[in-house]
Parts: structure tokens; C-alpha cells; sequence
């Protein structure tokens, strides 16, 4: 899953650093994630795993880290279902 949130991140985000140098627990607002990063990604998460993210879940949190993602998307993607759409 991390990967997949990597691989997103990448595409998406416009970090200000390279994403494999980012640890799983970084920060990814100190990283450059900006507010519009995070709709993109959160776009792209819901569009790649067919899932939608609950209102009640679009925190600041929730785009803390690589961790942090990877852990809402485990909970709302069924596990026979992990694998991404392309």
C-alpha cells in the first residue's frame, strides 16, 4: 500500500523533496505538500483504489505521511481488492 501512496505521491504532489528520499512517518507538509496537493492527491487516491474518502476523514491528519494514507486507504479499499485500477 505504501508503495501505491509513493507511486501517487510522485505523480500528484509536487513535493519539494524527491519522494524515495522521504521516510514512511515524514511530514508531508514540511516535505512541500501544498493545499492543492492534497485535493489532487486525495483525487487521485479515490480514482486509482474506486473508493471514497468520508468527508469526516479529510483532515490535516490524514495527509501527515505516507503512513497516515496508507492506513485510511487499507481501512476503506476491501482487501480482495488491493490492487490499484490503472
Amino acid at each position: 500500500m505504501k508503495n501505491h501512496v509513493r507511486g501517487l505521491l510522485q505523480e500528484i504532489a509536487c513535493l519539494d523533496v524527491p519522494v524515495d528520499a522521504l521516510g514512511d512517518r515524514d511530514d508531508l507538509y514540511a516535505a512541500g505538500l501544498s493545499s492543492l496537493g492534497s485535493v489532487r492527491l486525495m483525487m487521485a487516491i479515490e480514482e486509482t483504489f474506486a473508493i471514497e474518502i468520508p468527508a469526516a476523514l479529510i483532515t490535516h491528519d490524514l495527509f501527515q505521511s505516507i503512513d497516515s494514507l496508507a492506513r485510511v486507504i487499507a481501512h476503506l479499499v476491501p482487501e480482495e481488492s488491493l490492487a490499484p485500477r490503472t
